[in-house]
């Protein structure tokens, strides 16, 4: 909680970080190779890999640029994955840029989630105060657009298996790429069940 505060009081005082403005048309035609996991516009028919259209630019950018480092440090810095690290380790600044402002451009499909547990709307609009889990629309906000100027992603309609996949990954610190380990320091309470009704609720926002 005491991070979060800190984050947010941090980020108000901060102005946008200042990046190349990407070329949407550019970028199609480089992530025609991302196409097989990620989908032609970035709708993900596997829901084990992330939908990216109508992400933020500069989530976007800042993943490929930590993937890209994490294969170039042998993991010590950034996000590390046998798959990503590998695509982004060829990727130029001027490529990255092209790419996030490609997929930033299209427009997300939302699958409607039946059976939404109600412990995931719960901890996700609330939290957990006994157990110190902040509520997640602290920063993905009410719908889950986040917030591109805090660097806070949009998790809406994103696949639930996708989200259960990274909220493990916090928990376990196998990513550690968040902003001062806000999601790490949540999810380390969350349980199996939490985490998997978390990730139907967050599935089921438009």
């Amino acid at each position: 909680m005491k991070k979060l505060a800190l984050a947010l009081s941090v980020l108000a005082t901060m102005s946008s970080p200042v990046m190349a403005e990407g070329n949407a048309e550019a970028g199609k035609t480089k992530a025609i190779v991302c196409s097989a996991c990620h989908g032609v516009d970035g709708n993900s028919m596997i829901d084990m890999y992330p939908k990216l259209a109508g992400q933020q630019t500069t989530y976007i950018e800042k993943q490929l640029h930590d993937f890209r480092s994490a294969a170039k440090s042998g993991g010590k810095e950034g996000r590390a994955d046998p798959i990503m690290g590998g695509m982004a380790m060829m990727l130029s600044d001027e490529d990255i840029s092209d790419i996030a402002a490609f997929y930033a451009s299209q427009t997300k499909q939302v699958i409607e989630v039946k059976d939404v547990p109600a412990l995931g709307e719960q901890l996700y609009k609330g939290g957990d105060s006994a157990r110190g889990i902040t509520a997640c629309i602290a920063c993905h906000g009410p719908e889950g657009k986040g917030s591109e100027a805090a660097g806070f992603p949009d998790v809406s309609g994103q696949h639930a298996n996708y989200i259960k996949i990274q909220l493990n990954k916090f928990h376990d610190t196998n990513r550690n790429n968040d902003l001062n380990g806000m999601m790490q320091d949540i999810a380390k309470k969350l349980n199996a069940d939490d985490m998997d009704a978390l990730s139907k609720y967050i599935s089921s926002l438009k």
